[in-house]
């Protein structure tokens, strides 16, 4: 017996809302949700190290800090089986306002926290709860606000359709970053310079994390307003809820796991290589090896080359509609392998400068070439992982491909460039990229082409217990 078979209905027929509101929700949702991840990130670099992991080095308390950011990612694959379960089962709109309430919460607590200075030890081991709890909600958040929008999108422009949630991530991180950017102006905090009484340690960090509460209620407002999806509604009326959607998944598409986490390793990678890496290194002392550049003058570096980001998602997204998601990945992944040998001739400091005497022109054409790779590369994904799927599996299947991959590419990237670079030199950070860039392109490779495939299909379970009703 064949694992799915296919349904006549298009995705989008019975389509009861305007495509505009149904892009809205989902480029709205997952912004928030990648602002309220990346704040953390950004608050891993210049400011938990000295509030939340003070009593070491700031080297250990660096890798401390990375630590603590690394375990979202831990967090994301469980997440993904959570929410995943419930969004095959009970539909994607209520499992979204679940991923963004989990988010939003544990965000807005995180503004709350003491320091270590306040309650001691009890301080990094809250923060490490509601980092995992951070990356609980992400992990219900991406898959679902994908298949919102693949699920209800035109013939022929799904991956055009898909790019839309993959926009909150530049949007979010250009929020977050353009936020902490301007109360380091305000507080007039120098990281090189950073003194635990100031303004911007003792409160003035905590208000982004405060802030977002804001904006997860927004977020609510647009989602609640949705419908289900067709694709969902007709897989429902059929009586094809399954019991079960995480043994499902592992049963019949093991193949689709893994693969769909190999062809997202270099994405992660090279993003939170770009993003939050390139920042510790970047504004770190010299004495350590790092560049010693004030945090303000790279922040506004980061946030020119993250346009370049947001600007080629929709580039990659017309290009995969075009020329078909595997052969658009194939060329990317082959030039972030390129880009990754390219690393000790950039950032060597020998080259780039330290200090005052860094060339900002070279790190910035570093940052952009990154960046615009990184878009290239992120835009296709919301589609082809969905695309791996059928129905009444596509939420847990998607959101454990792309959050397993999230431990390999993301969790230990950080914390293993730091490590790399401290001991190795700039180029072995590149080197890394480099590696786990030729699995994803062996994944693509051994992937087949997804553009024109169903999105209505089912598992053909419907004689054994996993499902509750029979098809009529």
């Amino acid at each position: 017996m064949s694992n799915t078979t296919p349904v006549t209905a298009k995705a989008d027929e019975g389509l009861s809302v305007p495509r505009s509101r149904i892009v809205l929700a989902s480029m709205v949702g997952t912004t928030i949700e990648f602002y309220d991840f990346y704040i953390y990130a950004t608050a891993a670099v210049s400011v938990f190290p000295l509030l939340f992991f003070p009593k070491s080095d700031s080297g250990a308390a660096l890798l401390a800090s990375m630590a603590t950011f690394g375990v979202a990612f831990v967090a994301r694959p469980v997440g993904s089986v959570l929410f995943g379960h419930f969004g095959d089962r009970v539909g994607r709109k209520a499992t979204l306002v679940g991923s963004l309430l989990t988010m939003g919460i544990a965000t807005f607590l995180i503004g709350l926290l003491p320091t270590v200075m306040q309650i001691g030890l009890l301080a990094p081991v809250l923060l490490t709860i509601l980092r995992f709890c951070q990356g609980l909600g992400l992990g219900g958040e991406w898959s679902g606000a994908a298949l919102l929008v693949t699920e209800t999108a035109q013939e022929g422009k799904r991956a055009w359709a898909a790019m839309w949630p993959q926009l909150g991530a530049p949007f979010g991180f250009m929020l977050a970053n353009s936020f902490f950017l301007l109360l380091t102006v305000i507080f007039n905090y120098n990281s090189a310079q950073a003194q635990l009484q100031s303004d911007f340690l003792v409160w003035g960090w905590r208000i982004p994390f405060l802030v977002s509460i804001l904006m997860v209620a927004v977020g609510l407002y647009v989602r609640l307003k949705l419908d289900e999806t067709p694709v969902f509604a007709r897989a429902m009326a059929r009586g094809e809820k399954l019991k079960a959607p995480l043994a499902v998944v592992f049963r019949n598409h093991p193949k689709e796991l893994v693969l769909g986490t190999f062809i997202m390793v270099a994405t992660y990678v090279l993003f939170y290589l770009m993003t939050t890496w390139i920042l510790s290194y970047a504004i770190g002392r010299t004495e350590l090896g790092f560049l010693g550049i004030g945090y303000r003058n790279f922040l506004k570096l980061q946030l020119l080359s993250v346009v370049l980001f947001a600007a080629m998602i929709p580039v990659a997204g017309w290009l995969a509609d075009r020329f078909g998601r595997r052969s658009v990945l194939m060329v990317v992944t082959a030039a972030i392998m390129v880009f990754g040998l390219t690393f000790d001739l950039f950032l060597n400091p020998r080259v780039m400068g330290t200090g005052e005497n860094a060339n900002m022109g070279l790190m910035l054409l570093f940052l952009c070439i990154g960046m615009t790779l990184m878009g290239l590369t992120f835009g296709p994904m919301s589609a082809i992982l969905p695309e791996l799927f059928p129905t009444n599996v596509r939420y847990t299947g998607s959101g454990i491909a792309y959050n397993v991959s999230s431990i390999l590419g993301a969790a230990l990237t950080p914390f293993s460039a730091v490590w790399l670079a401290k001991n190795h030199g700039v180029g072995s950070v590149g080197i890394y990229l480099t590696a786990l860039s030729v699995l994803t392109f062996i994944a693509i490779w051994l992937s087949k082409e997804t553009r024109h495939t169903s999105l209505d299909t089912l598992e053909e379970e419907i004689a054994t217990v996993g499902i509750e009703t029979t098809s009529p």
